[in-house]
């Protein structure tokens, strides 16, 4: 199965770190969090990725394209003939990559659409560039080829962004809970897509609209519950918090040695 990772949104709100690079290629540790959501999935026999740019997509271009002379030895001669030879071989050597411009201003369902052409009309995974789970993918996969309709989408329940208080009619104070799990199921990405799913697509569609709501009303979208680790990295604070989990060797995301 290739998996399609939409990589080309404008992170706004991430703008400290994005100005100078799409939000897939800010980093928790040395590594871009595509890279670790690329890891997550090759860990789980996933190799072939297609990656939606848009914004700054050069950026992430060059970084595969330079990708084995940044991580093993080289040697070099510089001048009229120069040369370069790689030394060895680093872990990710068995990744097959097409990096494809959907444009920068395109919405999620359109970079979908517009990236069919290199999906082989199979069955795909497709998630977001700039979100990390501890999902188990076969799983998902199992779970999805069991109802035999045209999509799944991995439903999970994040923290709230604020604590909660609970009180009593006079206004006491009962609890506290700080940024509890909300009790409701959202989107949280990694959706299996049947190859059917180019009918409910455009080049100008948001995959979150019109798509979604219309997969609902033919019964063709079924929620897979996930109830671990998941977390979107949309602010700086949600930054700090994805490079204090991998500084701390507490990432639940890495499936890897």
């Amino acid at each position: 199965m290739r998996a399609l990772i939409l990589a080309g949104g404008l992170g706004t709100r991430l703008r400290e770190e994005t100005e100078f690079k799409p939000k897939p290629m800010v980093q928790i540790g040395e590594r871009p969090i595509l890279w670790h959501i690329m890891k997550n999935l090759s860990a789980q026999g996933i190799t072939d990725f297609c990656i939606a740019t848009g914004y700054k997509g050069t950026v992430i271009k060059d970084y595969f394209l330079n990708y084995g002379s940044q991580n093993v030895d080289i040697s070099l001669s510089l001048g009229g003939g120069s040369s370069l030879v790689n030394h060895g071989v680093h872990d990710e050597s068995g990744w097959n990559l097409t990096i494809t411009n959907t444009g920068e201003l395109t919405m999620t369902g359109g970079r979908i659409f517009r990236a069919l052409q290199y999906l082989k009309g199979e069955r795909f995974l497709c998630t977001y560039g700039d979100g990390l789970a501890d999902i188990n993918l076969e799983e998902l996969i199992k779970f999805h080829l069991s109802h035999g309709k045209k999509a799944t989408v991995t439903t999970v329940k994040p923290l709230t962004r604020f604590g909660v208080l609970d009180f009593d009619a006079s206004g006491i104070v009962t609890k506290f809970r700080e940024k509890p799990i909300m009790d409701n199921w959202v989107n949280g990405g990694f959706f299996i897509f049947e190859p059917g799913i180019k009918e409910y697509l455009d080049k100008n569609c948001i995959l979150e609209k019109e798509p979604l709501s219309n997969l609902v009303n033919d019964g063709e979208l079924v929620a897979y519950q996930h109830k671990g680790f998941w977390q979107p990295m949309d602010t700086i604070r949600e930054s700090e918090f994805l490079n204090d989990l991998w500084n701390k060797g507490k990432a639940p995301w890495k499936n890897w040695s």
